[in-house]
């Protein structure tokens, strides 16, 4: 394996003039467990850790390596090496974590597509689409949406499923998989390109870990059987890990995601609703919330019919979760902005009364 095969054109024209990787190997990491990363570089798949003055300085799990990250290292025998420098990611793909006040957990960096898989029999939600659309947008990554085990419904079923998504979700490729009769998987391997990073989201047991078997022709991630009493596959996957493809496009697959929190949106969200967008540009106020205002262009479209109602309403829902976790981001940034400065005072206290 070379670094090429790990995607390295991809940011190879921005480290080009980077003289301070002298004497480092360049890698990227496979996978993690603990802060404790698999590296693959062009010597071979290294076990690593970061620098004491990396975990010191850090301020938030941003500062990390994670799946995907292109990393600076010093190998220190065949076997083991130190990341010193995480260089600069052209995407990352996170979201809130769950049960932690203000912080962000990463899924994936430095990825071109993500695959967006839902099942057709029972896990089918668009607004979790949507949701999942305005992650892809904010994390600047092209969003394709692959719709599993569709042997286990009627085609008209299929049908009426693909018509809803294409009205709804303009514009977003959609491609529908059997992992079984692997229907639609030639659909789909069209899609992967050479040097490429790809993701899959979705929830526990759409078939992640199937597809990702089928993809590189090897029994890579362990899947279980399906279970008679959900008709689901058991996901059994614990972390994130890194694939080459056999026809050279690179796969990560992640655990099944029961909680998906907007992680800060930026754009995204103006971009998976752009109907919504466009038409706030007819409102009466430039500051409309699109909520109860007097000449909202928005309201007016969703009690005439031409925006749908679930449409308007979980992008309401989705805009105050946004801000909700923006707040408590800048809430949490006070608070550790003040703790370091009573560590500071604390410390000048105590070297003055040395004396």
């Amino acid at each position: 394996m070379n670094l090429e095969d790990l995607g390295y054109n991809r940011i190879k024209e921005a480290l080009e003039n980077r003289q301070d990787l002298a004497g480092f190997e360049l890698g990227r990491v496979i996978a993690e467990h603990k802060e404790r990363y698999l590296v693959g570089t062009a010597k071979g798949e290294l076990e690593a850790e970061i620098t004491g003055n990396m975990r010191f300085t850090a301020v938030n799990r941003e500062d990390f390596p994670a799946v995907g990250d292109w990393v600076a290292l010093i190998a220190h025998d065949p076997d083991f090496a130190i990341i010193n420098e995480v260089l600069p990611r052209f995407s990352i793909i996170k979201r809130q974590a769950v049960g932690q006040y203000g912080e962000v957990q990463i899924i994936g960096t430095n990825i071109d597509y993500a695959f967006i898989m839902q099942s057709v029999d029972r896990d089918f939600n668009i607004n979790r689409l949507e949701r999942y659309l305005t992650i892809c947008y904010s994390s600047k990554v092209k969003p394709v949406i692959v719709l599993t085990k569709t042997d286990l419904i009627r085609e008209e079923e299929l049908s009426a499923i693909l018509d809803m998504i294409k009205q709804r979700l303009e514009n977003v490729p959609l491609i529908a998989i059997s992992n079984e009769n692997k229907n639609g998987y030639e659909e789909l391997k069209q899609t992967i390109e050479k040097g490429k990073t790809y993701c899959m989201l979705g929830s526990s047991g759409v078939g992640k870990s199937t597809l990702l078997n089928n993809l590189s022709g090897n029994s890579i991630m362990k899947t279980d059987a399906i279970s008679q009493s959900t008709n689901k596959g058991r996901h059994v996957s614990t972390h994130r890990e890194l694939t080459v493809l056999e026809n050279g496009g690179i796969l990560i697959d992640n655990p099944g995601m029961r909680e998906v929190g907007i992680g800060g949106s930026g754009t995204g969200l103006e971009t998976t609703y752009d109907k919504i967008a466009d038409l706030s540009q007819e409102c009466r106020f430039k500051d409309c919330t699109h909520t109860n205002e007097t000449g909202c262009a928005v309201i007016e479209a969703v009690e005439s019919g031409e925006i749908e109602s679930s449409y308007y309403q979980n992008y309401l829902k989705l805009q105050k979760e946004t801000a909700h976790f923006e707040s408590s981001v800048q809430e949490k940034r006070k608070k550790d902005k003040d703790f370091g400065k009573m560590i500071k005072i604390f410390k000048k206290d105590r070297e003055r009364n040395k004396f």
